[in-house]
């Protein structure tokens, strides 16, 4: 029997998701039921982000929107609010936020059910069951953290004082996720991490099994191989790209030849002063590499523009980067000065307007109107191929219900969609798609007979 109702809210990536998640099983577990209304939940879990200061902003945004139209319904429900917000600001919240009933940390999520029932006042008998894999996800793609936290410490960064340091989960723990939620039908893997190309280099000691990322994808790809599982890897840092990682994604079938790699900028300066490494001519070799060694790459990244001290000749030379690398899919964001970063007390803070003008430079050049953008154009050009993709689901739009899915080089939620017509597929079949059409980022298609 529930004890509760429980409406959650996440904001911010793939990897809050996953943290959602986890709490959702544990209080799964613990008797709590989900709804998806406000009205209808005796508590709310808002799992906030804090990456950027405008993340922030809508994460207490969206916390005081709810609590307004709480105090306008009959029902009281309760706020409680989670990870990053509260790593961030935790001492200052509860005078600044007296809406909320409790603020979780992101290394306290785990106490969720204990939290939840001081929260409603809730008693239990014995202590509540404790789930073994802490998913529910019920989907076709399922995201799974191999790693929390960062060592890495960009100047233009606050994530590694709202995570901490970096800490990789076990293979083993990582490997009974994945085995669980394929068993459960889920159909693409994507593992993620503030930094998952240097995971298992925390390890200390003899390690039993794999030890790198290159060995931990291979072992997931042998244990999702029964059952034709993709899996995929993000945020991939350029030092990440191994000569044994670039082999495991060519000759492992199940991993998907798709690398996010956010370069954030490519002039060598810049990079210095945002503690990164490489530089233009580094940056153009290790693609150069990947592009030759791995057939059909396809590759996306993340543009900062407007770090403090950047000149005008430093964004031409960023853009012009971009135009010649021909990224398939590229993110750009103006810099933001973080509070506690170093970035934020540099000298030669870019004006708003230069940074705004820098930036639709970059997003004119990645993904403008125009057909030719980098972006479009690689979307474009798969008109005519025919490719596997995976059903998310049904949407209805003003011409009736059409198929929502993504292929194999659009990774979930971020790359665009392929649109089909109606059929008997379902959520997780893996369709053969000839693409007919395509439209900004997304792709139009028909199922080809087998």
């Amino acid at each position: 029997m529930a004890h509760a109702s429980l409406l959650y809210i996440t904001l911010g990536c793939a990897k809050n998701e996953v943290d959602t998640d986890r709490m959702r099983s544990l209080l799964n577990g613990a008797g709590y039921e989900e709804v998806f209304e406000a009205a209808d939940a005796d508590a709310v879990i808002i799992n906030t982000c804090s990456f950027l200061a405008s993340a922030t902003s809508e994460s207490i945004e969206t916390t005081l929107a709810l609590a307004e139209d709480v105090a306008d319904g009959v029902r009281d429900t309760r706020i409680v609010m989670c990870g990053c917000v509260p790593s961030r600001y935790g001492d200052e919240l509860p005078e600044e936020l007296p809406e909320v009933a409790a603020f979780v940390r992101t290394d306290e999520e785990d106490g969720i059910v204990a939290v939840m029932d001081e929260v409603l006042g809730i008693e239990r008998d014995s202590l509540p069951f404790i789930p073994t894999v802490k998913r529910t996800v019920e989907s076709a793609v399922a995201y799974v953290k191999i790693s929390d936290g960062c060592d890495r410490f960009c100047s233009f960064c606050a994530i590694p004082y709202i995570r901490g340091r970096y800490n990789s989960r076990t293979a083993e723990s990582i490997l009974a996720e994945v085995r669980d939620l394929v068993a459960g039908g889920v159909r693409e893997i994507v593992l993620i991490g503030q930094d998952t190309g240097i995971w298992g280099s925390d390890f200390t000691g003899e390690v039993e099994g794999p030890a790198n990322l290159a060995q931990l994808m291979v072992a997931v790809a042998e244990a999702v191989r029964p059952h034709h599982v993709w899996v995929r890897v993000l945020y991939l840092q350029p030092e990440g790209m191994t000569d044994e990682l670039i082999a495991a994604i060519r000759d492992t079938p199940e991993i998907l030849p798709y690398i996010d790699i956010p370069v954030q900028h490519c002039n060598a300066r810049i990079l210095k002063a945002m503690h990164r490494s490489g530089s233009t001519e580094e940056l153009s070799k290790l693609f150069a590499t990947l592009r030759s060694q791995i057939p059909g790459m396809v590759i996306r990244t993340t543009s900062l523009v407007g770090f403090p001290g950047e000149t005008d000749e430093e964004a031409e030379e960023m853009l012009a980067f971009m135009d010649r690398e021909g990224f398939d899919y590229t993110s750009v964001f103006p810099y933001s000065p973080e509070e506690g970063t170093r970035a934020a007390k540099m000298e030669g803070q870019v004006p708003e307007d230069i940074k705004l003008e820098r930036t639709q430079a970059a997003m004119d050049l990645a993904a403008p109107v125009l057909p030719e953008s980098l972006g479009f154009a690689a979307t474009a050009a798969r008109v005519g191929e025919v490719a596997e993709v995976i059903v998310d689901g049904i949407e209805e739009t003003d011409e009736g219900p059409e198929l929502i899915g993504h292929a194999w080089f659009q990774a979930p939620d971020s790359d665009g969609a392929v649109h089909l017509e109606v059929s008997e597929a379902a959520v997780g079949d893996i369709l053969k798609v000839r693409f007919t059409d395509s439209f900004c980022y997304e792709l139009v298609g028909e199922v080809v007979e087998e």
